[in-house]
C-alpha cells in the first residue's frame, strides 16, 4: 500500500463514518419535530463530494506526497473536529430545523457563520495539492463554491426563519 492510499483510506473512512453520525443526528433531530430545508441541491452535494474522492482514488493513489500541504490538510481536521464538537447533535450534512432551538454562537461559530464550509473548502483543495494534483484543486474548488453558493443562501433562509420563530416564542 501506498502513502497515498493510505491517507486516502483514512479519509474515506472519516467520510462514511461521518455520514453515518450525520444520517444518526439527522433521525433524532427529525424525532424531536426538525424538518429539513431545501433538500433538493443536496444530490448534487453528495455528488461533488463521491466524484471529489473518486478522483483522488483514480488520479492520486500512487502519487509522491506534498508534506506542507499535507499538514495544512490536517490542522483543516482539527477544525472540522472543532466544528463538529461545538455543533454536538446537531451537526448533519442537511441543513436541519429545529423550532425553538437557539443558534449555535459557540467555538468557531462566534467568528463565522459557517465555519464548516470554510474547513470544505480547504479540504476539497488541499487534499489534491497533497497528493500533487493542483488541476484537480482547482476543478473541484470551482465545483464546490457552486455548490456552496446554493447551499449558503438556503442555509442562511433557514438560519433567517429559525430567528424568527426563537424571537416569537420568546416572552
Amino acid at each position: 500500500m501506498t502513502t497515498a492510499e493510505f491517507i486516502l483510506v483514512l479519509v474515506t473512512l472519516q467520510r462514511a463514518g461521518e455520514l453515518v453520525l450525520s444520517h444518526y443526528n439527522t433521525r433524532r433531530l427529525m424525532a424531536r419535530g426538525a424538518v429539513e430545508v431545501a433538500p433538493r441541491h443536496y444530490p448534487f452535494m453528495v455528488a461533488a463530494h463521491a466524484t471529489w474522492l473518486i478522483s483522488l482514488w483514480v488520479l492520486g493513489h500512487d502519487r509522491p506526497i506534498n508534506i506542507g500541504a499535507l499538514m495544512f490538510y490536517l490542522v483543516l481536521q482539527g477544525l472540522r473536529l472543532w466544528v463538529m464538537g461545538t455543533l454536538g447533535p446537531r451537526w448533519t450534512t442537511r441543513i436541519i430545523v429545529l423550532p425553538g432551538e437557539k443558534l449555535v454562537s459557540a467555538g468557531p461559530y462566534r467568528w463565522l457563520s459557517h465555519p464548516n464550509y470554510a474547513v470544505v473548502a480547504g479540504e476539497i483543495a488541499m487534499l489534491p495539492l497533497a497528493l500533487g494534483l493542483p488541476w484537480l484543486a482547482v476543478t473541484f474548488t470551482i465545483l464546490n463554491a457552486a455548490v456552496l453558493f446554493i447551499r449558503i443562501r438556503a442555509e442562511n433562509r433557514a438560519l433567517e426563519v429559525c430567528r424568527e420563530m426563537t424571537a416569537r416564542a420568546a416572552p
